[in-house]
């Protein structure tokens, strides 16, 4: 699942999916934890991370990210694959694609979800294992 997960809508995602790729908070964590317990299912996750401190996207805070990950880790059962950002619409994105990489190596993360139909290529030049193309494939939002 990509997007946003709301936690009324776990039991479902838990149910449906085999990967979250937008883990954003302790909340959501013990939620999914809760929900995967209940039917016996390990999902695969990704943390969002929020790069660019936006107040406008959801993710972790980079500065954050370990003590959350080391917490999840310890209290609940999650297998987290790895990180997932969306780099700011201001920045360039290849150097949020190094700071990501940096930061899911210092995690030893093997999996890493960023990139784009915009900069997809630049995410995989950069170690992304997971690309997100929409609009290069279904074409543009309306």
């Amino acid at each position: 699942m990509i997007g946003k997960l709301q936690s009324n809508k776990v039991k479902i995602a838990v149910k449906l999916f085999d990967y979250i790729h937008s883990l954003d908070s302790m909340k959501l964590a013990k939620k999914i934890s809760d929900e995967q317990s209940k039917i016996n299912r390990n999902i695969k996750i990704f943390i969002q991370v929020n790069i660019g401190n936006e107040d406008q996207k959801n993710g972790i805070l980079k500065k954050d990210l370990k003590d959350f990950y080391a917490n999840i880790k310890k209290e609940l059962n999650l297998d987290v694959i790895g990180l997932m950002c969306i780099p700011p619409i201001d920045a360039n994105p290849e150097d949020v694609f190094k700071i990501m990489k940096n930061l899911n190596d210092e995690l030893n993360l093997k999996e890493l979800s960023m990139g784009m139909s915009s900069d997809y290529l630049k995410a995989a030049n950069s170690g992304s294992t997971f690309i997100r193309i929409g609009s290069k494939i279904f074409g543009a939002r309306n």
